[in-house]
């Protein structure tokens, strides 16, 4: 059945994060491809709802495809300015030509609109003020900054 009245998705901007990347390991190739793992240095997110920072215990286990396409795959531990602990799992895509990943660490980088980086966030947070992560499902696009990664993080309402 086709339906022509379909609404599109809501979102709602949920936070903005900054992660740090601290050292960056590359096991090499392997059967599922080139696997690199980066940990995260810490960071600050900060949105309408709730702020912190990135605590220094997180990483991202990444893996290139074939194509060029890293895989994204990470967790981090967020700590709101209250001091509740929340944790986070994202996954998702990277796609950027070999010649544009190579100019990433340059003077001026290269501009989010010439690659494709977008991840799904997970939360999982205690009962109580933050409950509400619990029962989320977040979208971001993302680009490469000084220090790191920047990423806008929508709620899907």
């Amino acid at each position: 059945m086709i339906v022509s009245d379909r609404e599109p998705i809501a979102l709602s901007h949920l936070f903005d994060i900054d992660f740090e990347i601290g050292r960056i390991n590359t096991l090499g190739v392997t059967p599922k491809g080139t696997r690199i793992i980066a940990d995260l240095g810490g960071g600050r997110f900060e949105g309408e709802r709730l702020r912190g920072r990135i605590l220094p215990s997180g990483g991202d286990w990444g893996l290139f495809m074939p194509d060029g396409t890293l895989r994204v795959d990470g967790r981090c531990c967020f700590e709101t300015d209250d001091g509740t602990i929340l944790y986070g799992i994202y996954k998702g895509r990277w796609k950027i030509a070999p010649e544009m990943m190579a100019r990433l660490g340059e003077q001026g980088g290269v501009d989010p609109s010439e690659y494709y980086l977008r991840i799904g966030f997970e939360f999982e947070a205690p009962i109580g003020d933050y409950d509400w992560m619990n029962h989320l499902i977040a979208i971001a696009r993302g680009q490469r900054v000084e220090e790191g990664i920047r990423y806008e993080v929508f709620e899907v309402l």
